[in-house]
C-alpha cells in the first residue's frame, strides 16, 4: 500500500514536470517603420515568434505649451497578420510628472490613436502595453491613468517594470495591470568608468531577492542591443548607436586600448558625429553569455516561471551579434 502511494506521488511529479512548460521567444520592435528585413524574417522564423510587441508612439510635451503630444507614430509597410501584435505606449515620465494633467482626456486620446493605427492596418489587439518607468513624483498621475485607461480601453494591460521598482514596491507602488515586463537592463548609470550601464551582474544582484515578494506576475525583457558611449575629457556627452566595432577596429582614425575602450588618434566625422582627438568611444554590448548569465540569476529568483522572454529589439544590426540559436538556448535557462 505504502509503495502503491510513493509510486503514485512519483507519476505526479513526472506530469507536473512535463507540464512545465518553457517561456515563448517573442520580441519589441521599436522603428517607426515596420518592415523586416530579411534576416530579421530569419529569426522570426527559426524561433518560431508569433507575437511582437511594437512601439506605436511615445507621449512628450509640446515645447510651447507643454501638452501632451504623440510623437514619432508608427507607420505599417507590411501586414502583421501572421503575429499577435502588443502595442506599446512609451510615456515620458515628465508628462505624468504635470501637477495639473488631465488624464482622463489623456487616457482617451491615447486610446483612440491606438484604434485608429489598429483599424488603418486592420490589426486587432488584445492587449496593450503601457511604457513609462514612473518615479515618486509621477507615480500617483501614473497609477491614475493606468486605471483610467484599464477602465476605458477594454483590453488586458501590461506594464513595464525596472528593477527598482521591483525592490521598493511599497514605495512606488504597483499598477493595476494584468501583468508586468521586467526590464532587466539599463541598470547603471552611463559614465566614462568601465562598467557597462547596460548589464551589471553586482547591481542586478541588489534587486534579484526582491524578486520573491513582488505580488504582479512578471515576464522578462532582456537587451541585444549596444551603443557607444562618447566621451571628451572624461564627461560622457552623447551615446553612439549601431556602432559597428569591425569597422571601428579597420578605422584609422581609432585606436583600440582594451576590450571596451576606442581611442580617437586623428580628429574625424563617422557616421555623422564628429570625434575630437583623444576622445573616447566606450562600447556597452551584450555577449551570449551574458544573456544565459542573466536568465539564469531570474530563474533563481522567481516565485513564478514568466510566459514569456521578450528581447529588445528586433533589428538586423543587433540580431547579427548573436549565434542562431542564443534565443532558445536562453529561455531553456528557466
Amino acid at each position: 500500500m505504502i509503495r502503491r502511494f510513493f509510486v503514485g506521488i512519483l507519476f505526479f511529479l513526472l506530469i507536473s514536470c512535463g507540464k512545465n512548460e518553457k517561456p515563448i521567444v517573442a520580441f519589441y520592435y521599436w522603428k517607426t517603420i515596420f518592415k523586416l528585413s530579411e534576416p530579421e524574417k530569419e529569426v522570426v522564423r527559426s524561433n518560431e515568434v508569433s507575437k511582437l510587441y511594437i512601439r506605436y508612439f511615445d507621449i512628450g510635451l509640446y515645447p510651447k505649451t507643454e501638452d501632451p503630444i504623440p510623437v514619432s507614430p508608427i507607420h505599417f509597410q507590411e501586414n502583421v497578420n501572421n503575429f499577435t501584435i502588443v502595442p506599446v505606449i512609451f510615456i515620458q515620465n515628465k508628462v505624468m510628472s504635470l501637477p495639473h494633467l488631465d488624464i482622463d482626456d489623456l487616457a482617451q486620446k491615447t486610446i483612440r490613436l491606438v484604434e485608429e493605427i489598429n483599424i488603418k492596418n486592420k490589426i486587432i489587439c488584445q492587449e496593450i502595453q503601457i511604457d513609462c518607468d514612473w518615479t515618486l513624483k509621477s507615480k500617483d498621475n501614473y497609477l491614475k491613468f493606468i486605471e483610467q485607461f484599464k477602465k476605458l480601453s477594454h483590453k488586458k494591460l501590461s506594464a513595464t517594470i525596472r528593477l527598482h521598482q521591483v525592490k521598493y514596491f511599497k514605495k512606488t507602488k504597483i499598477p493595476n495591470v494584468d501583468s508586468g515586463v521586467l526590464m532587466y537592463y539599463n541598470m547603471g548609470t552611463i559614465a566614462p568608468d568601465s562598467l557597462n550601464s547596460i548589464y551589471s551582474r553586482k547591481i542586478a544582484e541588489r534587486y534579484l531577492e526582491s524578486l520573491k515578494k513582488y505580488p504582479l506576475h512578471l515576464d522578462f525583457a532582456l537587451p541585444i542591443y549596444s551603443w557607444g558611449v562618447h566621451i571628451r575629457n572624461q564627461k560622457v556627452i552623447g551615446l553612439r548607436s549601431k556602432l559597428n566595432v569591425d569597422e571601428l577596429k579597420k578605422d584609422a582614425n581609432f585606436e583600440q586600448i582594451n576590450a571596451m575602450f576606442f581611442k580617437v588618434k586623428k580628429s574625424n566625422y563617422k557616421n555623422g558625429f564628429f570625434y575630437e582627438e583623444n576622445d573616447l568611444l566606450k562600447i556597452e554590448a551584450i555577449s551570449s553569455e551574458d544573456l544565459k548569465e542573466m536568465a539564469e540569476e531570474l530563474d533563481e529568483n522567481l516565485v513564478q516561471a514568466p510566459r514569456e522572454i521578450i528581447f529588445y529589439d528586433l533589428d538586423e544590426f543587433n540580431i547579427k551579434n548573436y549565434e542562431k540559436d542564443i534565443f532558445k538556448q536562453v529561455i531553456s535557462c528557466f
